[in-house]
This record gives C-alpha cells, sequence and structure tokens, in this order.
C-alpha cells in the first residue's frame, strides 16, 4: 500500500518507517503538515498516518483540508499521538479520521490498521465501481427500454392503424386535417363517408397521430351505435349503479364515457342513436358531466368525441330522426370521405399497397397487376370501397400464387352487376362491350368467348382488326371463332344450354 507517512519527530518516524518498509508498503514520509497536503495534491495515497500535534499545520489541520479534496475519498487516515486525551479523540472522528493510536504505537495495532485499511479502501474501489457501473448499465438498459416501447407503440399503432396509403390530392388534404385535429382534443369531429371508406381509421389517424411516437397513453374506445338495442343505449354510454335494473351486475358497471376518460370515444354510426338519448349526449358534450342509470352523482369526463356516419346527418335532421343542435354540436370539425369510385387515381396504388403488404405477410410472389386486371379494377365501381379492395386482394394473395395478379385471380370477387367491360376501347366503342353478367356465375371461358364476340362485333366483323386488338394472329382468332359457332350449332341443337342472364 502506498503511505504517506507523517511526524515531525524524526525518530519516531523513522522508526515507524522502518517498520513499514519491513511489510512490503510504499512509504513517502514528510516532516510537516504543509509538506503531506502538498504532496497528496500531487499523488493518491490510499492511507495517511499522521501525528497530530505538529508544529504549523496540525494532523486534524490536515486532515480537514484533505477531506476537502474531490480525490479524498480514496484515502483513509489513521492519527497516533502521544497525547491522547477524550477531546483530541472526539476532534480527530468528526474530522473523518479513520483510526486513532496511542503512542509508542504498538506494532500489531499498527498491522492491524493497515489490514483494515486496505480492505475499507478494497470494498470503497469496488463499490465506487459497482455504483458507475450500474449508472451505466440502468443508462443503457432505461435507453433500450426506451427504444423498445416507442417500438411497440409503433407496433400497436400500426396494428390498429393497418397500412395508410395517400395517393390523390383530395385525401392527403383530409389526411392533413386529421393531424390538425390531432393537435386540440377539445374539437369534436363528424366523419361521413360510406360503408368501407376508412371512418374508422380516420378516426384514430385523429387520435394516434401518423407518427404513433409518443403513442397517447389516453384511451380509444369505439362503439357501433347500429349493434345496440334501444333499450341499452343509455347503460353501454353511461353505465348503471348497483341495483339499477333486473339482471344488472351487483357492483354496477362503467359506461365507455368512463372508460374512455381523457382519451377518445368514438360513435360509429351516429344516426343510429334513439333520439330520447340524443339529448342526454348534447348535455354530456356541452357540460363535460353525466348521470349514470341509477346514479345521484355526477361524473365528470373529459374526452374527444369523434362521430362516423355512412348516411348524411343532414338528411337525418331534415327527416326529423335527428336533432339539429346536436347536429351542429357534432359538426364543428367535419369530414367527409369521398367513395373510392370518386378517387380513380387511388385504386391501383392502393392495390398494388396491399398486394405488396399481404405478399409479405403470406409469404408469397406476387409483385406486380396484370394490364388486364388494372383495367377491371380501374373501371370496377368498388361498391364496397376500399375494405372490398383490401379483401379481394387478402383473398387473391391467400388462394394463388403468381407473381403477377390476373384477371382470374379477382374476378371471381367481384360483384358482377357492378363490373364493367375490361377491354380498353376508345369512348365511342365502349358502350359496345358492356356484358351482362348472370348471378349464379360466370365460367372464364364463357367470358372470354363473349369479349371476343364483342369486341369483333365492335370491329364491324373485322377479323384482321380483332386480332390486332386482341394481341393474337388472324389464325388463332379464326380458329376460336369456329370453336364458339360451333357451341352456338350445339345449343341451338338442345345439345347444352346456355347461362341465364
Amino acid at each position: 500500500m502506498k503511505i504517506l507517512l507523517v511526524d515531525d519527530e524524526q525518530h519516531s518516524r523513522q522508526a515507524m518507517l522502518w517498520f513499514l518498509t519491513h511489510q512490503n508498503h510504499e512509504v513517502t514520509e514528510c516532516s510537516s503538515g504543509e509538506e503531506a497536503l502538498q504532496k497528496f495534491s500531487t499523488e493518491t495515497y490510499p492511507m495517511v498516518l499522521s501525528d497530530i500535534q505538529m508544529p504549523g499545520m496540525s494532523g486534524i489541520d490536515l486532515a480537514t483540508a484533505i477531506k476537502k479534496l474531490p480525490n479524498s475519498w480514496q484515502t483513509d487516515i489513521v492519527f497516533f499521538t502521544g497525547h491522547a486525551d477524550v477531546n483530541s479523540a472526539v476532534t480527530a472522528l468528526r474530522a473523518g479520521v479513520y483510526d486513532y493510536l496511542i503512542k509508542p504505537v504498538n506494532p500489531e495495532e499498527l498491522f492491524s490498521v493497515i489490514e483494515r485499511v486496505a480492505e475499507h479502501q478494497s470494498l470503497l474501489r469496488e463499490n465506487k465501481h459497482l455504483t458507475e457501473r450500474f449508472h451505466d448499465e440502468v443508462n443503457a438498459a432505461t435507453e433500450e427500454t426506451r427504444r423498445e416501447l416507442i417500438h411497440m407503440k409503433q407496433i400497436v399503432a400500426e396494428s390498429m392503424l393497418g397500412t395508410i396509403g395517400i395517393f390523390s390530392d383530395c385525401m392527403k388534404a383530409i389526411f392533413q386535417q386529421a393531424q390538425q385535429l390531432h393537435t386540440d382534443r377539445t374539437i369534436p369531429v363528424l366523419i361521413e363517408g360510406e360503408t368501407g371508406t376508412g371512418k374508422e381509421v380516420l378516426a384514430k389517424l385523429i387520435h394516434f397521430g401518423h407518427n404513433f411516437a409518443p403513442l397517447p397513453a389516453a384511451p380509444f374506445v369505439d362503439i357501433n351505435c347500429a349493434a345496440l338495442a334501444p333499450t341499452l343505449f343509455e347503460s353501454e354510454l353511461f353505465g348503471y349503479e348497483a341495483g339499477s335494473f333486473t339482471g344488472s351486475m351487483a357492483k354496477g358497471s362503467k359506461g365507455k364515457f368512463d372508460l374512455a376518460n381523457d382519451g377518445t370515444l368514438l360513435l360509429d354510426e351516429i344516426g343510429e342513436i334513439p333520439l330520447d338519448l340524443q339529448g342526454k349526449l348534447l348535455r354530456v358534450l356541452q357540460e363535460k358531466e353525466f348521470y349514470r342509470v341509477g346514479g345521484l352523482k355526477k361524473i365528470k369526463t373529459n374526452i374527444r368525441v369523434i362521430c362516423a356516419t355512412n348516411v348524411p346527418l343532414e338528411q337525418r335532421v331534415a327527416q326529423g330522426s335527428f336533432r339539429k343542435d346536436l347536429y351542429f354540436r357534432l359538426k364543428v370539425a367535419h369530414i367527409v370521405i369521398p367513395p373510392l369510385r370518386q378517387r380513380k387515381e387511388e385504386i391501383l396504388p392502393m392495390a398494388q399497397m396491399f398486394l405488396q403488404e399481404f405478399s409479405r405477410r403470406k409469404k408469397k410472389l406476387f409483385t406486380t397487376i396484370h394490364p388486364q386486371t388494372a383495367v377491371i379494377m380501374e373501371q370496377y365501381n368498388w361498391p364496397g370501397n376500399i375494405r372490398e379492395l383490401q379483401n379481394i386482394i387478402e383473398y387473391a394473395t391467400f388462394a394463388y400464387n403468381d407473381t403477377e395478379l390476373k384477371p382470374e385471380h379477382i374476378l371471381g370477387h367481384l360483384q358482377q352487376q357492378q363490373l364493367n367491360s375490361t377491354a380498353s376501347l376508345p369512348p365511342e366503342r365502349s358502350s359496345v362491350l358492356e356484358l351482362p353478367f348472370p348471378f349464379q356465375g360466370y365460367p372464364l371461358k364463357k367470358y372470354t368467348e363473349d369479349i371476343i364476340l364483342k369486341i369483333l362485333k365492335a370491329h364491324h366483323n373485322n377479323q384482321a382488326a380483332t386480332a390486332k386488338y386482341l394481341g393474337i394472329s388472324r389464325r388463332a382468332l379464326s380458329y376460336r371463332l369456329e370453336e364458339i359457332r360451333h357451341k352456338q350449332k350445339l345449343s341451338s341443337d338442345g345439345v347444352s344450354t346456355p347461362p341465364k342472364f
């Protein structure tokens, strides 16, 4: 151990130096407190062994000065003195001295003190190392946990929102409006749009925001007003107290307003809410408080209300089935989502987005959409909007495995009465290709034959022009026409029956 030995008496100092060096310690000797403090400021000594009574700077003064230095925690101070009394011992302990010896110093006592100091210094350094390492480990773990939490929040939000694609100026404006509404949750929002246009996704986007980080801890609660019996509406929205009605839970139950407190409540199909409850809903929105069914205590609420409907509420107001004052209270922010048939430019990019997403999930080979499939998609009316498009792409990637999404992958799932011709003729000829479609099914081969006949008719029975349009040889077209005529002849003879339209 490195020991700083301080004693103004040379004889005593030399005797102690001899003992310490024979114990293999590295000793630096000083004859005064001033000299010792100077050496201590330039080097580190795990142990300072000092006399108390010295001219100039005493041992107490030296200990006090050392304890003020930043690296003093690495040093234990041991005093020795020939003038022992209670006051000097108390003063030494108050100065932070580790131990106290009486002259003449007993070698065994000195040996024992050095052993204890060595052990104490070892513990101090180990504790210092563990503390620093602990803080580093905690900081590292905290940072890792923070990153993991953000990642998990993103996964949760993305799983709730699904894949969002913005492919038109119209939807870009709606997206920006949703982001603006996300920053102020005091504003009620009314979202109108056909079934499948993404009203619920837009409501969640208003609640969560588009970047998901930090994801709000506030709850998002939704309720479908069209799925509840009128008698259950009030208890579902506001909850009920114990014993409110026959069959109620013994402890009562919280309602959706309780569950959504400090968060967002989505009232889907708001136009279906009973007229007698509309006044209560209006009061809650205005006063921010409500009574549970059978309750006497007002309950404060702090929620944002987002309403969605696939029937224009203004129409319900005109019919007298929806309160005008509630309508205008909900319509502070009003968003109308156009149907997909009015956003033709979004159909193919959105279909490609869904195709890539489902192919990745289901480990399929699909990467692109066949040009003929693209024509079918663009001319289809999509009565089910985005939900229908997503469902059809999902089933196609489930049922087939190809590099291209071809017409046969989707035709069986489109509503035939909504399907227009897949032929891309000039506008003046497009009406010629409109085909009637049977409800009970339409075999692809028969569909192809009918298409050929329609295109032939559109080209005034010019086989060369028809073959060029179809991208096949004239000989191949002649073969197909001969096959079609043969089938028609058999059918006219009663051998087979054509499909009923």
